[in-house]
């Protein structure tokens, strides 16, 4: 897709109201500091649309992107950030929870794991939850480029391993860094729109 616009339109915090978009909603879960700035950036080609921080912990409220006035970005809250209360992660969880049952626009959840490591707690909890929504959660697995090649099937197969996925659930590999998994990500955004 040839961005022609991208822009912050709406901000929800814990007490917002979401907003009642009429147009396709593609929504970005993960938890803190696994890349979700650094990848929408990427999708968008942009340095520095979506925030990027080397405090994990940044997002605080759900962003929507108006990419093109044709599809929103969705920007979840990252969750697991253990500098906030537990009362706050609570907060967060609900804000997300609400989100995910109330979009009446919400197509594709795509959820970011770091390929370095194995899927945590949080992670394993995160995936379950979009499954029981009715979602078919997309595993974008980010840090690409901080691997060794070699070890890109292993650490694929520890992914699906731990999230319980099936073999027809898609695992795409990312790099902010090198872009690889950028164009396998907008065929699977043009294909739910």
């Amino acid at each position: 897709m040839v961005i022609k616009s991208a822009e912050l339109e709406t901000v929800c915090g814990i007490t917002s109201k979401l907003p009642d978009n009429e147009l396709p909603e593609i929504a970005f879960a993960g938890k803190s500091n696994v890349g979700k700035s650094s990848l929408i950036n990427g999708l968008l080609n942009r340095k520095s649309l979506a925030r990027t921080s080397s405090s994990p912990g940044k997002t605080q409220t759900i962003n929507f992107y108006n990419i093109n006035k044709s599809l929103y970005f969705v920007d979840l809250p990252g969750y697991g950030y253990a500098k906030v209360s537990q009362e706050i992660r609570n907060k967060w969880g609900k804000m997300i929870e609400r989100y995910l049952h109330k979009s009446n626009q919400l197509k594709l959840v795509f959820l970011l794991v770091d390929i370095r490591h194995d899927p945590g707690e949080n992670d394993v909890t995160m995936y379950n939850w979009i499954v029981e929504n009715g979602f078919e959660p997309v595993i974008i697995a980010t840090k690409l480029d901080k691997i060794k090649r070699s070890q890109l099937l292993k650490n694929l197969k520890a992914i699906r391993v731990k999230l319980g996925m099936s073999t027809e659930d898609t695992i795409i590999p990312f790099s902010s860094v090198t872009k690889q998994g950028v164009d396998e990500i907008w065929e699977l955004i043009n294909s739910h729109m």
